[in-house]
């Protein structure tokens, strides 16, 4: 049963959770802590709410009591708008003086405001709706970040993104489909778990498409980030040599997760560096997250029948690329960004086996999710920043 009433400017909706729904023992409060994305701009988009109608979970959902939820890029590129083609700059954090209204997310489709960010939840599951997993209740989850089609769920053009086009994270509580988690039995942190599902989904597909394995030299631009640093351990767990760009400031974090050499961010000449590094001056695989001005840089190391794929570009949507390079050399490219339902049932696996690490940088409480997300776009930090309501 909903009951409306009014609280100052707000409507908010009371909540008695009907009978179809299995809730856990601890009460579940009708009105909880959230911060609403209200339109595309600035940090100042973000408002913060005490009193946000606490969700209710649909007949295929479970409602997660969020113990900790990660920041990426994607919550910052959608709060922006640089998804739109109108915008050619780096990402920068900041609004732009003109977003598309067509394309202003990552799926080139307009999404609705307002809206609860956050995809890299982690938390315990406090209720289930009727047609949802039952044994689900009361157990700790990750949610995939990816929405599908679960009667159709490779159809990359039916696919959402938790946070952007559903609520997601940044408040106490959320729902999702009971597909849509993973139980895991795990001695980390919450805010340690909210590090892996959007970073390191996102490299392992990006591995998946190169089709790297024992043998393969990777070079990882921007190693230090979130899905970078993924990029190392999981390119390492496949039996590839890793060579890691990154910040100077940063090459022991870098160099601690495995990777083989860690190079500066963008050394005047690539080639002689990887020769002095590992005595080659070529790659296979280029695992790309930068763009930016260095794309050409990269990928005049690629070997004859070398491999890129590339999940971002926060230096610079544009670059250039002479074509003869590209077919000359039978270079193979791969963008990835949608990936298959079972890396995400990997990396579980991986979590609880022990074969990769969270990279946690700094935790803050929901409500200076501004100042998380600043330090953030900073970029000051190497693996993760998190958010605890």
């Amino acid at each position: 049963m909903v009951q409306r009433r009014e609280m100052g400017q707000h409507v908010v909706l009371s909540i008695s959770l009907p009978t179809q729904v299995t809730p856990v023992t601890t009460a579940i409060p009708p009105t909880m802590n959230a911060f609403v994305l209200t339109g595309h701009g600035g940090l100042e988009a973000l408002e913060f709410h005490e009193d946000w109608p606490t969700p209710e979970p649909a007949d295929h959902e479970v409602l997660i009591k969020v113990g900790a939820c990660g920041l990426n890029n994607t919550d910052v590129n959608t709060r922006t708008g640089w998804y739109s083609k109108t915008v050619s700059e780096a990402t920068t954090g900041a609004a732009y003086d003109t977003v598309g209204e067509e394309d202003p997310s990552w799926g080139g489709a307009p999404i609705t405001f307002p809206r609860i960010q956050g995809a890299d939840t982690v938390g315990q599951v406090v209720a289930c709706g009727s047609a949802a997993d039952q044994s689900l209740l009361g157990k700790r989850v990750l949610v995939d970040c990816w929405l599908r089609d679960w009667q159709d769920p490779l159809n990359k053009n039916n696919t959402g993104y938790f946070g952007s086009e559903c609520n997601g994270g940044f408040a106490q509580y959320t729902t999702a489909h009971w597909k849509n988690v993973g139980a895991i039995n795990s001695a980390l942190t919450d805010a340690e778990l909210a590090t892996f599902s959007c970073s390191y989904t996102t490299a392992e597909g990006m591995l998946e498409r190169a089709e790297v394995a024992a043998g393969d030299t990777v070079l990882v631009t921007g190693a230090s980030g979130g899905v970078g640093s993924a990029a190392v351990q999981l390119a390492r767990r496949r039996g590839a040599r890793v060579v890691a760009l990154a910040s100077e400031a940063k090459h022991a974090s870098v160099k601690s997760l495995g990777a083989d050499a860690v190079l500066p961010r963008n050394p005047e000449n690539l080639a002689a560096a990887l020769q002095e590094s590992i005595g080659a001056d070529t790659v296979s695989v280029v695992v790309d997250i930068v763009g930016g001005d260095y794309f050409g840089s990269v990928i005049d190391v690629l070997e004859r029948g070398g491999r890129y794929t590339c999940s971002g570009a926060i230096a610079g949507p544009i670059v250039e690329l002479d074509l003869r390079t590209f077919y000359l050399r039978d270079l193979t490219f791969t963008g990835s960004t949608v990936i298959p339902p079972t890396i995400f049932t990997s990396l579980i696996g991986y979590i609880e086996q022990n074969e990769v690490k969270p990279m946690l940088a700094a935790s803050y409480p929901l409500a200076q999710l501004h100042e998380a997300q600043q330090a953030f776009i900073d970029k000051n930090h190497t693996g993760n920043i998190v958010v605890v309501p």
